[in-house]
């Protein structure tokens, strides 16, 4: 994690004294987030949610919910069948000093939450079967590692990214919801 302009670890998450090193994190921006009728089911663990940013292209799908396309340069790595093998990743990759540098092309900021979860191993698998993420078979949407901001912090962060075809329209202003 960084600090803007001020590289920094934190030790622990001020909210609930568990070592980060145990903690994982997830950008979601549709039907997960806070108010959301996948909410309830999937992410009411959640310890902190707050508000997000990241590099994309967020659009509506026809069956009504978002997808968001990330470029693959900004991709940090992929997730696997094994939460806690993909917290540790999370947890000890060392980003890249451009990292939430505007890329190149016609990218946006996309407007989500960032939801930290304590037991990744439980709170994980369900997710990822609701967003039909297999790392052994075929996959609806990917479960990538990128960075987004929060609060002026730059953290690497899960989140599921879809690559929409031409059956999708773009949401340009980067919000859903």
């Amino acid at each position: 994690m960084m600090r803007k302009n001020n590289p920094q670890s934190e030790i622990n998450n001020p909210q609930s004294g568990i070592p980060n090193q145990q903690l994982l994190r997830l950008f979601v921006y549709g039907t997960l987030k806070k108010g959301f009728w996948n909410f309830d089911r999937f992410c009411t663990r959640a310890i902190n949610i707050e508000p997000a940013i990241t590099w994309g292209r967020l659009y509506l799908l026809p069956a009504g919910f978002p997808a968001l396309e990330v470029l693959e340069a900004s991709i940090l790595g992929t997730g696997t069948a094994d939460p806690l093998a993909d917290t540790r990743t999370q947890n000890t990759i060392v980003l890249p000093e451009n990292a939430m540098t505007r890329p190149e092309g016609d990218w946006d900021l996309v407007h989500g939450e960032l939801m930290t979860f304590a037991n990744p191993g439980f709170d994980l698998p369900p997710i990822d079967r609701l967003e039909a993420f297999d790392p052994n078979g075929r996959c609806v949407y990917e479960r990538v590692l990128v960075t987004a901001e929060t609060n002026d912090l730059i953290r690497p962060v899960w989140l599921y990214h879809y690559n929409p075809g031409h059956n999708a329209e773009w949401i340009t202003s980067g919000k859903w919801g």
